[in-house]
């Protein structure tokens, strides 16, 4: 284990085992609420995490019955022009965070993911939700358009339906979330750590280096042509078999045996 969990005092909760990190919002009675020093916390945490030889999975987890709620709106009131930029801006950075650190990050849903909560889970490589979690972008209700939570959020689902959420803050089930893409997997609670365990047990098994590579080029692309992704790709997956894990996983396919990457 490479690092202790934090006071429970901490509105973050940081523990790595096993190649696993897991991130737990805990602020249950704000409904873990991303206030400005939760959100400082979870960059922090992204960021040092991103450098750790020993964590190779990323579980973004939340303590409650709430996964989160979105700004905490306490200190969301009054504020100057420069003040709500830095706010957004910050968030920004450590939802942008997500996706740039090398390791897949699980969004554990285990409740409602509303505005920058939904954003979160969006923000994440994967979800896994429990049936009875859902998500929404229901800021327009109070006059603040969920524009920032909008960016991951339709580029999760199809554009109509992402329109729909932000001009209705009407929710989606997990259900209806996994239908569209959304979301990976929608369990029973019970079952929702066994659920993502079957997520993790196989990335794990793989080269991290390997993963490395996939997880950026993957984000990389969406921002190209599709003719521009070929090119892309094509300059990646050529680095990525000159690589040792990729020559020995070939090798040990054809050689049926179990490949012996030199990184995990």
């Amino acid at each position: 284990m490479s690092a202790a969990p934090l006071s429970t005092e901490s509105p973050l909760l940081v523990e790595t085992a096993g190649g696993i990190t897991r991130l737990t919002l805990n602020r249950p009675a704000r409904r873990n609420a991303l206030s400005r020093e939760l959100i400082a916390a979870l960059d922090a945490a992204l960021e040092k995490t991103a450098a750790d030889p020993e964590s190779r999975v990323v579980i973004l987890a939340a303590a409650g019955p709430v996964f989160c709620s979105g700004h905490d709106l306490g200190e969301m009131t009054g504020r100057n022009e420069a003040e709500y930029h830095s706010i957004f801006e910050a968030c920004s950075r450590m939802m942008l965070r997500l996706r740039q650190i090398p390791q897949p990050v699980i969004a554990r849903v285990q409740g409602v993911a509303t505005a920058a909560g939904c954003q979160l889970a969006a923000a994440c490589d994967l979800i896994v939700a429990v049936e009875e979690a859902v998500f929404a972008t229901p800021g327009v209700k109070i006059g603040l358009f969920c524009t920032t939570p909008m960016v991951p959020i339709v580029r999760s689902l199809p554009a109509k339906v992402a329109m729909e959420m932000l001009l209705t803050g009407i929710p989606i089930t997990a259900r209806r979330a996994h239908e569209l893409g959304m979301v990976n997997r929608v369990v029973p609670a019970d079952q929702l750590d066994t659920a993502i365990e079957e997520l993790t047990r196989p990335i794990l098994a793989t080269s991290r280096l390997t993963v490395e590579i996939g997880k950026t080029a993957f984000h990389d692309q969406y921002a190209l042509s599709e003719s521009e992704a070929y090119q892309r790709a094509v300059d990646v997956m050529t680095g990525n078999a000159m690589t040792h894990d990729a020559q020995e996983g070939m090798a040990a396919f054809l050689q049926k045996r179990t490949p012996d990457w030199k990184n995990r």
